[in-house]
């Protein structure tokens, strides 16, 4: 669960710099280092994460709609700490699965 915590914030970050940094810098400025440095490094972290989505889901720590919200929120700056702090709420949990 701690890594699992570390990756979110780590995926938020680089969400967060490449949408509000590194893009603008590109569309607006010509100058697109930093997405060529962000985006591989942001797309590492996402993959990680939903890997570690999907490692709650196969040890029944939660249930699809965990997975499937996380997923959606994973596209969010934000949205992998949002989630990480309502994952012990019943609605995601397996054994209360909605």
């Amino acid at each position: 669960m701690r890594l699992f915590n570390i990756i979110g914030i780590a995926e938020t970050c680089s969400t967060a710099s490449l949408y509000f940094i590194a893009m603008p810098l590109k569309y607006l400025g010509n100058n697109e280092i930093l997405v060529q440095i962000i985006g591989p490094i942001h797309g590492f972290l996402w993959i990680f994460y939903m890997a570690l989505l999907g490692v709650g889901f196969l040890q029944n720590k939660w249930n699809m709609r965990a997975v499937f919200v996380g997923g959606i929120l994973s596209l969010f700056p934000g949205g992998p700490i949002w989630l990480e702090k309502r994952l012990d709420y019943p609605e995601y949990l397996v054994n209360n699965d909605v």
